[in-house]
């Protein structure tokens, strides 16, 4: 028998009856909080997610697409029961415990899955790092020398520590891609076209325009099962490999890249050759004002929605909120048409190529403890591209190898990108 990727495993031995959802859940549990700081959840109750587990009846496993999966979810979702921190202490207290669940969580729990708890992140989800001073830094489980990279830092974490199978995050400007790629798992994060406020019910912007949902996970061939339980993305043919091409950003664009970080691409663009798909080079000059257009305007909208409460947060989050409380509306209107002409650019390359390829990061690891105020514009000048625009994007590593890529599609095209990414994952 083929090998099957950690969800659809775990399916097939519930259907075998090999398996069974509570004592699956009491040994995922068993490894929550493993890393150095025990901060991979703020909010965790094993009791209540054994309720939870105790819930699922044998029946409708065929019917329930993730019944007894465990996942966990980021905390700037509603959970019931539960406060929503958005890595605030500050909005904690103010807060308070959810009444109802947000649409994810409502989502995750209709296909049958067992929420593990309330992931740690990144103050207000705006870093890319992983630090936070109120709930501590979230390392990695499996080296307490490197931070996770965030803003779904215990996200990434609950996959790596395996308390759970998937973790549903958010991606901004590389939140989900950046951290994925840095502890060598999986991320996915939808196209913007799959974004509304009814999606967005009970969970906290960080900045409309830009916000996507999307998750992190172990094994590429989980994608396209994990995208129709939650999203009702519809199951897509597998491609013709040989008839794609995949543009790769210009060796400009790619100069401040770690050597790890190019053999990943290298060992993907391998990959790739072996099935025939092109792979042509493209001048990424188009990008090169990504950041003077998705910086201002991210900020802008964050200190929109944080008004009157910066003084609560960390300096370096305070100070730029208030940078972007400070742009005349005249100066955002120019951004904004910036922005538009910057994504006509960037969809014209889909008429040349079916999909892009370039480093998630500069870099394959963040060490922990060191002085990273550069880190987040130098990834951001990797992942600020596709959030301009709203593009999906799946990120792909390598055992073995440091640092990850990203795989993006043109907007929409989120069932087609999770096809194709499946065909390098177990099975």
């Amino acid at each position: 028998m083929p090998e099957l990727a950690p969800i659809a495993a775990l399916r097939h031995r519930y259907l075998r009856g090999d398996a069974d959802p509570l004592s699956e859940l009491d040994a995922r549990l068993a490894l929550a909080n493993s890393n150095a700081g025990k901060n991979v959840y703020l909010a965790h109750d094993s009791a209540w997610s054994r309720a939870e587990a105790g819930h699922l009846l044998r029946e409708v496993l065929d019917i329930q697409p993730l019944w007894g999966i465990p996942i966990s979810l980021k905390d700037c979702f509603d959970l019931a029961g539960f406060p929503t921190t958005c890595g605030s202490a500050f909005y904690k207290e103010q807060n308070g415990t959810a009444a109802t669940d947000s649409a994810i969580a409502g989502r995750l729990r209709a296909a049958g899955a067992v929420i593990t708890g309330k992931t740690h992140l990144h103050q207000l989800a705006y870093g890319i790092t992983g630090e936070n001073s109120d709930y501590g830094d979230c390392l990695q489980p499996r080296d307490a020398t490197r931070l996770t990279g965030g803003s779904s830092s215990g996200a990434v974490a609950s996959v790596q520590e395996g308390s759970a199978l998937a973790a549903i995050g958010t991606d901004t400007g590389g939140s989900i891609r950046t951290p994925a790629a840095l502890c060598g798992l999986v991320g996915y994060r939808c196209s913007s076209t799959l974004n509304n406020a009814a999606l967005w019910r009970g969970g906290a912007h960080l900045a409309p325009s830009f916000d996507t949902l999307g998750w992190i996970y172990g094994d590429l061939a989980d994608g396209p099962h994990l995208a129709q339980a939650i999203f009702n993305i519809p199951l897509a043919a597998t491609p013709p490999l040989a008839a794609l091409r995949i543009g790769i950003p210009d060796v400009e664009f790619l100069h401040d890249c770690d050597p790890a970080v190019l053999s990943t691409l290298n060992e993907w663009q391998s990959r790739f050759a072996e099935e025939h798909i092109s792979l042509p080079r493209f001048d990424a000059q188009i990008w090169h004002d990504s950041l003077e257009i998705f910086t201002p305007l991210q900020a802008s909208e964050a200190a929109a929605i944080h008004r009157g409460n910066f003084q609560h947060f960390e300096p370096a989050i305070a100070e730029r909120l208030a940078w972007g409380a400070s742009f005349p509306s005249a100066e955002l209107t120019a951004l904004r048409n910036r922005l538009t002409a910057f994504r006509e650019q960037t969809a014209a390359l889909f008429r040349r190529f079916d999909y892009l390829l370039l480093p998630c990061a500069p870099m394959g690891k963040l060490a922990a403890g060191v002085d990273h105020s550069p880190t987040r514009e130098r990834i951001l000048r990797y992942t600020a591209p596709a959030s301009l625009c709203g593009l999906p994007a799946v990120t792909l590593t390598t055992p073995g190898f440091e640092g990850g890529l990203q795989l993006i599609g043109p907007l929409g095209s989120d069932a087609d990108l999770l096809a194709l990414s499946a065909c390098f994952g177990a099975s």
